[in-house]
């Protein structure tokens, strides 16, 4: 199985006849079957939220979302919480997403982690730790520090991840020697393959001006690109039972566009999207 999708559903205006307004979340359902939700990063969500969320979808849409920043240990960059606060993120996550967990809506929680948050002892243990919080939940990794790719022991890191049951992140973005990861389609978990698209918009990405948040994702795939991608999804779906692509090249709002072109490379025909609206067609 092949899904796609992208990151937020407001932010897309090519699923709606490039209407000039935000983007329901049920009209975005009504086209793609999965969405990539980023605000628990910055702040765990209410139970309550997320029903709302459920009430605006058909039953077998699929959500993942972002791990609080405690969790991925973004905050060592900064002033670091104290352990019982971790803890704690891990506690209050675990009771925001049960509604998710009931109705088998969550595809996965995606840890995104720092650039800082290299290859070492701590960090394989916190891995481990991680698995230990959250029980049997479905965990979806994503490095983004070069140290992880190592050619010489990538496939120890795949058997490692698929220890702990754990998705690896396959990410497309700018990278350097010593800066960014490179392209690495090796699954470890074989229940779910996760592609993330970034873009790549090399200036933007690296150059950290004023605007950097809002220029690094400024990236249109061509078809070539895509049929690149396109390619490597379906040697994908040997190796995992689903493979789900995301696209995450939204700041010219390019997202939406590349997602469907890839949805009509790939031929993929999804069951159980939302009604569409008559009056966007």
């Amino acid at each position: 199985m092949i899904t796609i999708g992208l990151t937020t559903w407001k932010e897309h205006p090519a699923l709606i006849q490039d209407a000039d307004r935000d983007v329901t979340l049920q009209e975005y359902s009504a086209v793609l079957p999965v969405v990539e939700v980023d605000t628990p990063f910055y702040g765990i969500p209410r139970s309550s939220t997320i029903v709302n969320w459920q009430q605006q979808v058909p039953e077998q849409f699929q959500f993942i979302l972002k791990a609080n920043q405690l969790m991925t240990k973004h905050d060592l960059g900064q002033k670091p919480a104290a352990d019982e606060a971790r803890s704690q993120a891990f506690h209050d996550y675990k009771i925001a997403i049960k509604p998710l967990v009931k109705r088998q809506q969550l595809k996965s929680i995606l840890f995104q982690f720092p650039p800082f948050f290299q290859r070492n002892t701590e960090n394989l243990q916190w891995l481990f730790e991680i698995r230990q919080q959250l029980g049997d939940l479905p965990i979806a990794v994503e490095f983004r520090n070069p140290s992880w790719y190592d050619p010489a022991l990538v496939d120890d890191l795949m058997g490692y991840l698929k220890q702990l049951e754990m998705t690896h992140v396959i990410v497309d973005e700018p990278h350097r020697l010593n800066d960014g990861v490179p392209f690495v389609p090796k699954v470890a978990e074989p229940s779910l393959a996760l592609l993330r698209l970034h873009g790549r918009n090399e200036k933007g990405w690296f150059e950290r001006g004023a605007n950097w948040r809002g220029v690094r994702t400024l990236y249109r795939y061509n078809e070539t690109e895509l049929t690149f991608f396109a390619d490597h999804v379906e040697a994908l779906t040997h190796q995992a039972k689903e493979v789900c692509v995301i696209f995450n090249n939204n700041s010219g709002k390019d997202a939406a566009p590349n997602a469907l072109s890839l949805r009509d490379q790939l031929n993929l025909n999804w069951t159980g999207l939302g009604p569409q609206q008559m009056s966007l067609f």
